[in-house]
């Protein structure tokens, strides 16, 4: 349990009265109308979200790739084992086990390359999304603490009413509060978007080059990775 798993209850509590506030309406021109039109979705149901996301999985995803490469190390051992003939048939056969070679293991577009380029994409994702819980977790912390969270549990306390003015008691707290966890989630997704930008090119597919009478040849794509 990390520290947003602490917080995940009174934090939705609060936000679950920030959100019935805002339903009424939001002050004109508060800052929390950029973030709103952005997200599409207002603070509780964004953090509810959020709180799916663990980093345990994205980080064993990627020793679980990081274990196939050993198989392919061993298909390479075996394929580099010397030939004890000779002939145009030896001559193909080492024309294939080379193009093997450098398919299954020769720079970053090779198998082993995009195996390795996916357990680091996994890793970093585990990193973004433990980074991103706990920035998180700490707006949670202060918004918790927060004069606005008094007026919003106060203008709350009775339940919520079935009209409640834009401009009535606890609606700009209300902002102030959305404001601050959706600004911390744009973030976060700032943050994975660029990701995914960064890793793209290592991630593509590596292609099969055949040999041809000794010439490497382009063909058919193979997919790798999840």
């Amino acid at each position: 349990m990390d520290p947003l798993d602490r917080l995940a209850d009174p934090g939705l509590d609060l936000l679950r009265r920030v959100d019935a506030l805002l339903a009424a309406g939001v002050p004109e021109g508060h800052r929390v109308w950029p973030l709103l039109r952005r997200m599409q979705v207002l603070p509780g149901d964004a953090v509810r979200g959020f709180l799916d996301l663990h980093p345990a999985p994205l980080a064993g995803a990627g020793h679980a790739v990081r274990r196939l490469v050993r198989g392919y190390d061993e298909v390479s051992a075996t394929l580099t084992d010397p030939v004890l003939w000779s002939g145009p048939a030896a001559t193909a056969y080492g024309q294939e086990r080379a193009a093997l070679l450098r398919h299954l293991d020769e720079g970053p577009e090779s198998l082993v390359g995009r195996l390795e380029s996916t357990a680091g994409y996994a890793d970093a994702l585990a990193d973004w999304v433990e980074g991103s819980r706990l920035a998180l977790a700490r707006t949670l912390a202060d918004v918790l603490r927060s004069a606005e969270a008094v007026a919003v549990v106060a203008a709350t306390a009775s339940g919520t009413p079935h009209r409640i003015e834009p401009v009535g008691p606890g609606v700009a707290d209300a902002a102030e509060i959305a404001a601050r966890v959706l600004a911390v989630l744009c973030v976060a997704y700032d943050g994975v978007e660029t990701l995914l930008r960064q890793w793209a090119p290592s991630l593509a597919e590596s292609t099969w080059r055949p040999a041809v009478d000794g010439r490497p040849r382009y063909d058919e794509p193979t997919r790798v990775g999840w």
